[in-house]
């Protein structure tokens, strides 16, 4: 049996290898996911490791915000003197690094990276532990000088001799380049600029008195642990965390984490969508193939195999399948690592693919996943290949698989389909987002399910209207290829399920995110009263400086500031909920509209009141009038009255979760040194809006940071971060597409290989090249097509189901987007049409005689 096993492997590799590009797809991604993230966090690892220093006093991270208020997190840079005389310190330094700072050239361009990584200033202090070494110019000496990083200054074209001007928190200032400074271990792809510590200081923070960190490093025989125990007491745990090199690097290394877990799980659901749609393409293929050998098996049948022999046997080829898609997966993941860490180098993160870390792990992971998938999918082929009786020798190939009823795939999947439709009708019926986000996840489970097993129920009803025209308009041709269509109910439907994964996917997730736009629009249009609003690109605070020019802008009448702070308060029921605050001037009324359940703008905004979100306030027991304890950074703490209730939708409030606001004196009082995040400006009396944005944009020209946006501005920018989500699906809909081809493709091939004593025939009696090559096309066409329409009427009930649990968010507007549903539909007619290309072309081609003489 087992070479006759082999035998059978080796004659059927061509039939297999599509099946195994499957395979391969989806290890690559698992491979090349592991393989990148294990590189970039051993990378980054020895950086933060190399870099601490062994010994480190920060301020206390008490609260920690979504949004940032631009106040620099200080201690006192006296306090260096303190740390250094604690025995065993070998030396302290104060050291200043601020990030988020712009640098603009002498054109107002930024040299900042333009990927999202950050632009940090710093004081110029090299110990044997920097990044980066001098390896031109000089050192700053004093105000006015500055270095740069070797890469910036290479993608910016920065030379020695420039000058810079720095964006600060505290004002701007003009530098002049004097050095270049080149990184010493990895670039993690952000700017850096150096200052004179003095300098750093006083430009950074505003006060010479002033650090953001103290920085410790110990005596010879003293471990970084016993320094630790001895510089907390000195300082105060209470006030300052006090890090050794170790816990600086995990710190470093969680914050870094989610960038990595993004980039880890988006290639994971590729490598999800490879495997799922991959199951479809194994099943088939084996199906079609055990399909063709029935009369092979039943000979092994009659010369004394029994069941579970012949189930052996199957089993074993799809394991070689599995083993030889599994080892060219993993070398395939090795090379999609390798272009990813070159990819990064794009972005300025200079990773070097000769320190690629391969953990065991991986490859475990890989033949895993590899093995799994092919062994699952062909089991119940070779249980079904098991079955074949000695006398099927006999009896015709093709009879096994056809005549079958589907009276079992009619009652299951009908079970699983009413679980699932209930599901999903608890989802959009739910009042709590978590119970709907719950309920549309099972939905969503159990009707995909569902539609898989009942497929092939719906292929003759849905293919004969699909393929209504086809008589009509290709005459026999047309009838026959959607007599091919309809000849096997479970071929067809397994064919089709790979590429209605996909396009549930992206029809599910369309409906969503257009939802989720027109919903923005019409909170913009609800909401947002001011002419325009001035914003940083990444919304990151800016200085005052830029709040005064904006008022000093002729044409300005009004201009009502935006302030964020994080904070914690103290709820009636007992909880205890962080979450972001928001401050504002007092005539926020006058640039948004503000519904209100209770209490009013002016009580909300008072000197000790806040408001609320009426929503919040009831599923915490608190009313108008109630005094809330209010933890701000720092351990500040105060005492707030409720004072106004708003009855917003959750997406319009102001803050975040609870939809906290006060006045902006608040912010400033608890949260000193903090910055303006937006400026809602409206044009004074007898400006037209167009003038007083040509001079708002003049005089912002020195911020390059700062962009000024109108309504129109501000949803293009919404619609912009939504795309992304949207383009995600979209690219794995290609991977899903690309996948279902090869099924396409595969059950095509196979099936002419089967069909060709019939094809024979057909040309025997007169039927030409060109009309065969077309009944295959339209035969892919039609079964393609049929994968669309379940795939989109699936995602249209699935993003109906998930735009009500974002309702439960405030996003209430339902939007179908049907030029996209029109597209995709036509799209999957070009793509069987591609599909059947070689596989029409391999039959046309085919030697009359021999095709009539074919057993």
């Amino acid at each position: 049996m087992l070479k006759a096993t082999l035998r059978s492997f080796l004659a059927h590799k061509g039939r297999l290898l599509l099946s195994a590009l499957a395979i391969v797809l989806s290890v690559a991604f698992v491979a090349g996911s592991l393989i990148f993230s294990d590189t970039v966090t051993r990378t980054f690892d020895r950086l933060f490791h190399s870099t601490s220093a062994d010994v480190t006093v920060e301020p206390k991270q008490d609260l920690r915000s979504q949004v940032p208020t631009g106040a620099a997190e200080t201690v006192p840079a006296s306090l260096v003197a303190r740390v250094a005389k604690v025995a065993g310190v070998a030396s302290a330094h104060a050291d200043v690094s601020v990030q988020n700072i712009t640098v603009v050239d002498s054109r107002n361009k930024s040299v900042g990276p333009t990927t999202g990584a950050p632009t940090i200033a710093s004081d110029w202090y090299l110990t044997d532990r920097s990044p980066v070494k001098l390896t031109s110019g000089h050192a700053p000496q004093g105000g006015g000088e500055a270095l740069l990083d070797a890469d910036t200054a290479d993608k910016k074209h920065v030379r020695i001799g420039d000058t810079l001007t720095v964006l600060a928190q505290p004002g701007t200032f003009k530098v002049r380049i004097v050095g270049i400074a080149t990184f010493t271990t990895t670039n993690p792809g952000a700017a850096l600029v150096f200052l004179d510590p003095k300098t750093a200081a006083t430009q950074l923070l505003g006060s010479a008195g002033k650090a953001t960190s103290i920085q410790a490093n110990a005596a010879r025989g003293v471990s970084d642990a016993q320094l630790k125990s001895r510089i907390a007491p000195v300082v105060g745990t209470g006030t300052y965390d006090v890090k050794t090199a170790d816990e600086q690097a995990k710190s470093a290394a969680s914050d870094l984490g989610g960038f990595l877990d993004v980039i880890k799980y988006v290639m994971l659901g590729f490598a999800g969508i490879a495997v799922l749609v991959g199951v479809f393409l194994i099943v088939n293929t084996f199906s079609m193939l055990i399909a063709q050998r029935t009369r092979e098996l039943g000979l092994l049948r009659a010369l004394g195999a029994d069941r579970r022999q012949v189930r052996r046997s199957v089993l074993t080829e799809a394991v070689m399948l599995g083993l030889v898609g599994s080892t060219l997966g993993l070398a395939a993941g090795i090379g999609l690592a390798a272009g990813l860490i070159k990819l990064m180098s794009v972005f300025g993160m200079n990773l070097k693919t000769t320190e690629m870390v391969v953990g065991w792990g991986t490859p475990v992971a890989a033949y895993v996943v590899g093995l799994g998938v092919t062994f699952v999918a062909a089991y119940l082929p070779a249980r079904r290949a098991a079955g074949v009786s000695p006398m099927a020798a006999l009896a015709d190939a093709e009879s096994a698989d056809i005549g079958k009823p589907l009276r079992v795939r009619a009652i299951v999947g009908s079970v699983v389909g009413v679980l699932g439709a209930a599901a999903l009708v608890g989802c959009a019926t739910a009042t709590r987002t978590a119970t709907s986000a719950s309920l549309l996840g099972l939905g969503v489970l159990l009707t995909l399910i569902a539609t898989v097993i009942a497929g092939p129920l719906l292929v003759r009803p849905v293919i004969r209207v699909l393929g209504g025209a086809f008589p009509a308009l290709f005459g026999s041709i047309g009838r026959m290829s959607q007599r091919n269509a309809l000849r096997n109910p479970r071929r067809t439907g397994a064919t089709a399920a790979a590429l209605m994964v996909g396009l549930a996917l992206v029809g599910g997730m369309s409906v969503a995110s257009a939802s989720m736009s027109k919903s923005f629009d019409q909170q913009i249009d609800k909401t947002l009263g001011a002419d325009f609003i001035v914003q940083n690109t990444n919304f990151v605070p800016f200085s005052k400086e830029v709040t005064d020019k904006v008022r000093s802008t002729q044409g300005v009448g009004l201009v009502v500031r935006q302030r964020f702070a994080p904070v914690a308060v103290h709820l009636p029921d007992g909880r205890r909920i962080e979450t972001t605050a928001a401050g504002y001037d007092d005539r926020v009324d006058d640039v948004a509209h503000v519904t209100y359940a209770a209490g009013d703008t002016a009580a909300a905004l008072a000197g000790g009141s806040m408001g609320m979100d009426v929503k919040f306030a009831r599923t915490h027991d608190v009313r108008i009038g109630s005094t809330i304890p209010v933890e701000f950074p720092a351990g500040r703490r105060t005492e707030l009255k409720v004072g106004a209730l708003t009855d917003q939708d959750q997406a319009e409030g102001f803050g975040m979760q609870g939809g906290l606001f006060f006045g902006i004196a608040t912010v400033e009082k608890y949260v000193p040194g903090g910055q303006d995040s937006a400026l809602y400006v409206d044009k004074a009396s007898g400006t037209s809006a167009e003038r007083l944005r040509k001079d708002l944009e003049h005089t912002l020209k020195p911020y390059p940071q700062v962009q000024v946006r109108n309504q129109a501005d501000y949803k293009k920018l919404v619609h912009d971060q939504i795309a992304v989500l949207l383009y995600l699906v979209y690219a794995l809909l290609g991977l899903a597409i690309i996948i279902a081809v090869l099924g396409v493709v595969n059950t095509l091939a196979l099936s002419v290989v089967e069909r060709t004593r019939e094809i024979g025939l057909l040309r025997a009696i007169g039927l030409a090249r060109r009309q065969l090559r077309r009944m295959i096309r339209l035969e892919s066409v039609v079964i393609a097509v049929f994968g669309a329409v379940l795939g989109l009427a699936l995602g249209l009930v699935w993003g109906v189901c998930t735009q009500q649990v974002l309702a439960l968010q405030g996003m209430k507007a339902l939007a179908i987007p049907w030029t996209t549903i029109v597209a995709v539909v036509i799209g999957s007619a070009v793509v069987g049409i591609v599909a059947a290309l070689l596989p029409a072309l391999r039959a046309s081609r085919m030697n009359v005689l021999a095709a009539i003489a074919h057993e």
